[in-house]
C-alpha cells in the first residue's frame, strides 16, 4: 500500500470506491520523447516482435462527442479481425444498468496513471464482415462497423442530433502493440507506440491487474521499472485526445479552405 499513501485522502477515497466495481484496472505510463530509444533498449523490447494496428476515432469536427464523453474507435489489426468499440468516460461503476453489466460485450475498467484516474464502460464488437476501409471511405454507411447493441449505445449516450452516419472518420493512427513478460517482473506488459502524422510518438508502457492487486501491482510495476532507469516522471499523454484533437484541427482547416475556395 506504499503506493496508496502517496494520495490525498480524498483521492485515495475515491479511487478505491471506483476500483470496487470494476472488471479489472489497467495501469498507465506515457514516457517522454527524449527517453523512448533509451527506455525501449533498458526493457529490451523488439519492434519487430509487435502487432500492426491502424486506428480511427469517429466524431464530428468540433468533438461534440469527446466533450460528453463519447468516444468511438475502429480498428483493423494485423493477423486479427478488425473491432469497434464505444466507451463512455467517466462513469460510476455502480450507476450502470445491471443489463449493460452482464453483457459479455461490456468492460467496466479504471485507467490509472501518474496524476489522474479514470472509469470507463466500454461495448466492444470483432467483426470480419465489414472492412473498416470501406466505411471510413465512405462506400459503406459507417454505423455498420457497430453492433445492434454499441448503436443503442451511442444513442443514450450521444449529444442529441448526432447520428452515426455523419461522423467524420479522424485518422489514420497507425500503431506498434507488443506484449511482453520482462523475466525480473514475470508479469504481462504492453508496450504501444503511437505514431501521429505530424512525426510525434507516444510511447506507453502498461499492466493490467484485478482491481484487488492494484496497489501491489502499481508499486512492484514502480519498483521494476525504476530499476531499468525509465523516467517515471515525464507529463502524462492520452493518445485517444492527442488523436482526436490533432484530425479534428486538420479537418476544420480543410473545410475552411474548402469554404474560401
Amino acid at each position: 500500500m506504499a503506493a496508496a499513501r502517496a494520495l490525498p485522502d480524498d483521492q485515495l477515497h475515491e479511487l478505491l470506491a471506483l476500483a470496487t466495481g470494476v472488471d479489472s484496472v489497467e495501469l498507465k505510463l506515457t514516457v517522454p520523447d527524449e527517453h523512448h530509444r533509451s527506455t525501449i533498449g533498458a526493457l529490451g523490447l523488439d519492434p519487430l516482435d509487435a502487432q500492426i494496428r491502424q486506428v480511427f476515432f469517429l466524431d464530428t469536427p468540433d468533438l461534440d462527442l469527446d466533450r460528453a464523453g463519447v468516444i468511438l474507435r475502429a480498428r483493423r489489426v494485423q493477423g486479427r479481425d478488425a473491432d469497434s468499440v464505444v466507451k463512455l468516460r467517466p462513469v460510476v461503476p455502480d450507476k450502470l444498468p445491471k443489463k449493460l453489466r452482464e453483457s459479455p460485450d461490456t468492460v467496466v475498467e479504471l485507467d490509472a496513471m501518474p496524476g489522474g484516474h479514470v472509469c470507463s464502460a466500454s461495448v466492444k464488437r470483432r467483426f470480419n464482415k465489414v472492412d473498416v476501409k470501406d466505411a471510413v471511405s465512405g462506400q459503406v454507411p459507417l454505423r455498420r462497423l457497430f453492433s445492434k447493441q454499441q448503436r443503442a449505445f451511442f444513442a443514450e449516450h450521444a449529444p442529441p442530433g448526432i447520428t452515426l452516419d455523419e461522423l467524420l472518420p479522424l485518422g489514420p493512427i497507425f500503431v506498434l502493440k507488443l506484449n511482453w513478460v520482462p523475466k525480473q517482473f514475470a508479469r504481462k506488459g504492453v508496450a504501444e507506440m503511437w505514431f501521429y502524422p505530424d512525426g510525434s510518438r507516444i510511447l506507453e508502457l502498461s499492466t493490467k491487474c484485478a482491481p484487488s492487486e492494484m496497489f501491489d501491482v502499481a508499486a512492484r510495476s514502480r519498483a521494476f521499472l525504476l530499476s531499468r532507469g525509465v523516467d517515471l516522471s515525464g507529463k502524462q499523454q492520452t493518445k485517444t485526445r492527442t488523436a482526436l484533437r490533432f484530425f479534428a484541427k486538420h479537418a476544420r482547416e480543410q473545410q475552411s479552405a474548402t469554404a474560401a475556395a
